[in-house]
């Protein structure tokens, strides 16, 4: 991943689905400013791992996340909005976490945390990490070394650290 710790993530658009259904668009600037935020890369929406342990971990330790002063949990994907919200909805995230969804992969590349999954079938996706965002800049970032492992990125370590 080319973000470092004390970097102002790049300005970039993301997509999600409001309660109506319609497509918002949001940009990284009115996403995290004047917040204390995690945001949480995955490399699918309805993967294994993803579905089996990165988003339900948050999801079930969103209470710990809020007594640690997180003012919002980001979950991001490149995936389309639609696809995100069902794999929110599955996963039952109601307002607890934030379902962005990075179609295009622009902000994956430009923090680095593509990766080339063409030869699986899926395309380029993103590597799995978990971030702490203060006001736009990157406080602490785990990156997981292989996208099958989520251990450092997980909900239940990533809060112990922070």
């Amino acid at each position: 991943m080319k973000i470092k710790e004390g970097e102002k993530l790049p300005v970039s658009e993301f997509f999600y689905l409001d309660n109506e259904g319609a497509v918002k668009k949001v940009d990284t600037n009115s996403i995290f400013d004047n917040q204390k935020a995690i945001m949480f890369g995955v490399p699918g929406a309805f993967t294994k791992v993803c579905s089996a342990r990165h988003l339900p971990g948050y999801v079930k330790n969103y209470d710990l996340a809020k007594q640690k002063g997180i003012s919002k949990i980001i979950c991001l994907a490149v995936n389309d909005p639609n696809v995100m919200k069902a794999w929110g909805e599955i996963h039952k995230v109601e307002d607890k976490i934030l379902m962005l969804s990075d179609p295009y992969c622009k902000f994956t590349k430009s923090i680095g945390a593509d990766i080339d999954r063409t030869e699986r079938g899926l395309g380029m996706r993103s590597s799995r990490y978990t971030m702490l965002v203060e006001n736009g800049v990157v406080k602490k970032i785990k990156e997981e070394s292989d996208t099958a492992a989520c251990e450092i990125s997980a909900a239940e370590n990533f809060l112990q650290d922070i």
